[in-house]
């Protein structure tokens, strides 16, 4: 049984689903692609928390395993869309 009591992870359950779908709103209003990375970024950490709330709640340590691979793929996503706005178009490397 965890130690924190029911109300408390209901409303953690709560603001993690309000702070995404403010996330959603930004990825689809956001006026520049920055401010969608920004929220893109935002929105996997918040998948993050929502793997470890749901690790503390099941009292099973394989959503940690969830967490990690959501911030890994996060981080990775945000490198590589950073590089993409930099560049303005992904560039192939000549082979030859």
């Amino acid at each position: 049984m965890s130690t924190l009591p029911a109300w408390v992870m209901a409303l953690t359950a709560t603001l993690l689903t309000l702070a995404m779908i403010m996330a959603g709103i930004r990825i689809v209003r956001g006026p520049h692609a920055a401010d969608r990375v920004v929220a893109l970024d935002m929105l996997s950490l918040l998948g993050v928390a929502a793997a470890g709330l749901a690790a503390v709640v099941a009292e099973s340590q394989a959503f940690v395993d969830i967490a990690l691979g959501v911030a890994l793929i996060g981080f990775l996503a945000t490198v590589a869309f950073a590089a993409f706005i930099e560049r303005g178009a992904i560039r192939e490397e000549d082979p030859s």
